[in-house]
């Protein structure tokens, strides 16, 4: 199935908004995804095919870099994961091979991930696929990543959860403008209001949402700790 080029190509975020939303440190999006030059070297992007200077994030970038973040939580160097999307992007003959279905949920994909390890001299830490009883597993970065997508019809992620346990807030490119939601609604102004003093329940009435969906707003803003930057 061809890739759905209309959603992973749509502008979504600056690069100060992915750093936000992914809770990574200030810059690590504009090198993970554009490369950056240290001491008059320079560091080729990961997520980029190349660097084009775009301070703007397509969605098939931002999930790519969703991905990526679950191995830097582990304190894992971007740098050694550099030759395994590389050859990933070759296997799967597509620009996105980590937010696409097809590697991480059937059995053949798992097996031609696994190929690729052995074939780069991945180290244990940085393991995509794993052998688990005989037989191929995520590794916890990447089921963690699985577990707060939606695939969709199309075989790449659709929209995602900024974390797991927060299965009623979503990123969703199609709405919003990709601001974080429930259903429709903006965490941020679900949480404005509640900083305002307005009750849970006075909330919930007034955008038809269950308590459980409110409640999941205001933990989501007090997770990012304040106002999110603005789209350059």
């Amino acid at each position: 199935m061809p890739e759905p080029i209309d959603l992973l190509a749509r502008p979504v975020y600056g690069m100060a908004q992915v750093d936000w939303n992914l809770r990574l440190p200030p810059g690590t999006a504009r090198r993970w995804i554009d490369g950056y030059t240290r001491g008059g070297k320079k560091y080729p992007p990961i997520v980029r095919l190349q660097s084009t200077g775009d301070e703007i994030v397509t969605w098939g970038e931002f999930t790519e870099t969703r991905h990526l973040s679950e191995y830097r939580r582990d304190g894992i160097s971007m740098a050694k994961m550099r030759p395994a999307v590389e050859r990933l992007r070759d296997l799967f003959n597509t620009q996105y091979p980590l937010a696409a279905a097809r590697p991480w949920l059937q059995e053949q994909g798992r097996e031609l991930v696994l190929s690729m390890q052995e074939e780069v001299g991945l180290e244990k830490h940085l393991l995509l696929v794993v052998v688990r009883n005989n037989q191929l597993a995520l590794s916890l970065q990447t089921r963690q990543f699985i577990d707060s997508v939606d695939f969709g019809r199309s075989q790449y992620v659709e929209r995602m959860h900024p974390l797991p346990e927060l299965d009623q807030v979503w990123f969703d490119p199609r709405r919003q403008f990709g601001e974080p939601v429930v259903r429709s609604v903006p965490t941020s102004i679900i949480a404005e209001q509640a900083r305002a003093g307005d009750h849970l329940d006075t909330i919930a009435d007034l955008y038809e949402l269950t308590g459980e969906e409110v409640w999941q707003a205001i933990r989501y803003d007090l997770l990012r700790g304040g106002d999110a930057p603005q789209a350059a």
